[in-house]
């Protein structure tokens, strides 16, 4: 016998009959939450025609290399990160112009 069927309810439900029925409400309340038809987050800003920082998950998958390799490339002075709070950002433009070089 768990606690919640040790505490007094004072409505007029038996315990089980009480939490059945509250699992199953939350169990409702959830899928409706996960359902919920919510719009995309949109970064774009206006007037700007690419994506000027990138993760470097994302660099590795352009690139289709690994994390080694992109700390090789900012040892070498290739591409210069950019730490924002705790994370790490590369420059469009860096990437670009190893792109043009590749």
């Amino acid at each position: 016998m768990n606690e919640f069927n040790k505490m007094p309810i004072l409505i007029p439900y038996e315990p089980e009959e009480f939490w059945a029925e509250m699992r199953k409400i939350i169990s409702e309340e959830i899928k409706q939450i996960k359902v919920a038809d919510k719009p995309p987050v949109s970064y774009k800003v206006e007037g700007l025609t690419y994506k000027p920082l990138f993760k470097i998950e994302e660099v590795c998958r352009l690139f289709s290399i690994s994390r080694p390799t992109i700390y090789e490339w900012t040892k070498e002075g290739k591409l210069k990160p950019f730490k924002i709070r705790s994370r790490v950002y590369f420059l469009w433009d860096d990437i670009q112009r190893l792109l043009s070089g590749l």
